[in-house]
């Protein structure tokens, strides 16, 4: 079933206007999508590897969870099925927490990719062995520990995606968290 993005203005304004995925990658329409880190009680981040199939970012470990908000949909809504999807992971809107939106324009080969962007943090124990991963999505899952995200961001993006937006409002995260 093809997917349809509701269509926004270069000021994130619904246009009341929506279009399949393929149209808005090739015209570089603007669209939303949404993300999420999932913590558990130590503070450790679930990170996702994306598949070798993905057309970005191939074998790359990025964030929890993410992809794009469907047309009609609310980012809260995406988030948590997008966590269903690509982990088999159920979440409840008592867990997440809205963190930031924020504007990205990411262009590989003939995908263009302007988003209006919401962030996520979600708060879960969740136990490795009872993942379900959607393996055209997602090859492999692990907790990261704070120091082991910032080194990797601090040495230019080591073995993660360089969407520069969701690692820096993670080490912002981490930054209010200490005071």
């Amino acid at each position: 079933m093809e997917e349809y993005f509701d269509i926004l203005n270069e000021n994130g304004e619904f246009t009341g206007k929506t279009a399949p995925r393929k149209e808005c990658h090739e015209k570089g329409l603007w669209h939303r999508a949404v993300y999420g880190f999932i913590f558990n009680k130590n503070g450790d981040v679930l990170l996702q590897k994306r598949s070798k199939l993905k057309k970005m970012w191939p074998d790359l470990w990025d964030v929890t969870a993410g992809g794009h908000v469907l047309a009609g949909e609310f980012g809260m809504q995406a988030l948590i099925r997008e966590i269903k999807e690509e982990l088999g992971i159920e979440v409840e809107e008592s867990q997440i927490k809205y963190l930031v939106g924020s504007r990205s324009i990411n262009i590989q080969g003939n995908i263009i990719n302007n988003h209006f962007n919401e962030c996520y943090l979600v708060t879960k124990d969740i136990d490795l062995d009872k993942i379900e991963l959607q393996k055209e999505e997602v090859s492999e899952i692990r907790w990261f520990s704070k120091q082991e995200i910032l080194d990797r961001i601090n040495n230019n993006f080591d073995g993660i995606t360089d969407k520069t937006g969701p690692w820096n409002f993670l080490k912002r995260y981490y930054e209010l968290e200490q005071k």
